[in-house]
């Protein structure tokens, strides 16, 4: 025990900014704490300590680099409820046998709702604990309304995708390399706290990717590289945009030529093609295959 919370102390120390506080997880056995504290631990940003017998965990980190609502969503996303977040079902249901805790507490505790319609108040560790909707089965116009801003910083992000992906059919590599610098910054500033959490868990899969491919296409001007990078942008902001969604109807278009006829895809806001891997030179080569709305 001694050694452990030597440890403790120790990694606590390595954090900056440190905060902190104590929060409720559900969960069983030796095994629950280590899957807890791993999918909430992030290194010198933040530590997690679960006791299994009072399902109390103390939570350290770095309040310049993330906050209380992005750990305990990715603890959820491991299958875990907290007072906060609900766990996806089939999450839930991937743990093991001796790990599946009594979910009792879901019909005691009024503000765990289902993972899809969490409406999470941005984190205030001097105000009221969190708040969260009611659970509905239809909207009503205010959670709508929380929903639309949690979604509009998104939105900025599938706008300059569509700015890249304007510059790439002019064949303009200058401009594409400017307009993936405000996609770069644009994705920075998305809060994962505020998303969804039907969003956020595509967006925690696809931001490592999506923040390599807009940062290589900023950093050139060559549009054959650029537009080689756009094919893997363009896979990641399909999947966001999916389950996001978009303000107006988006066509999901196809170019059988491209990458020496592998093919490659691109999303449009105009239903008519305009290829951005070739250009004036074969301008309306391909195809739409899906109009997302």
């Amino acid at each position: 025990m001694i050694v452990s919370f030597s440890f403790f102390l120790s990694c606590n120390a390595q954090i900056e900014n440190a905060r902190t506080e104590t929060v409720k997880i559900y969960g069983n056995c030796g095994m629950c704490e280590k899957t807890i504290e791993k999918a909430g631990n992030l290194k010198k940003t933040a530590i997690v300590n679960w006791n299994k017998d009072t399902k109390i965990a103390t939570v350290t980190y770095d309040t310049e680099k993330t906050n209380q609502a992005e750990i305990l969503k990715r603890i959820a996303l491991a299958g875990y409820d907290s007072d906060s977040f609900l766990a996806p079902n089939d999450a839930y249901n991937k743990l093991p046998e001796c790990c599946r805790y009594e979910r009792s507490h879901l019909a005691q505790n009024e503000r765990i709702v289902s993972h899809q319609s969490i409406k999470m108040a941005m984190p205030n560790t001097t105000d009221a604990p969190h708040t969260m909707s009611m659970p509905s089965t239809v909207d009503t116009p205010q959670t709508m309304t929380i929903k639309s801003q949690e979604l509009n910083q998104v939105t900025a992000v599938f706008d300059n995708y569509f700015g890249v992906k304007d510059a790439l059919v002019k064949t303009n590599g200058k401009v594409a390399s400017g307009k993936s610098k405000i996609l770069l910054n644009s994705i920075k500033l998305v809060q994962m706290d505020k998303l969804p959490m039907d969003v956020h868990t595509v967006w925690m899969k696809v931001l490592k990717s999506l923040q390599e491919n807009a940062s290589f296409i900023s950093g050139t001007s060559d549009v054959a590289k650029q537009r080689n990078k756009f094919m893997n942008l363009t896979k990641d902001i399909y999947a966001l945009i999916k389950v996001a969604g978009y303000e107006e109807s988006v066509y999901f278009q196809h170019c059988p030529m491209y990458n020496e006829g592998k093919d490659a895809d691109w999303l449009s806001k105009e239903k008519e093609i305009k290829n951005p891997y070739y250009g004036s030179e074969m301008l309306n080569c391909g195809s739409i295959v899906e109009k997302i709305e």
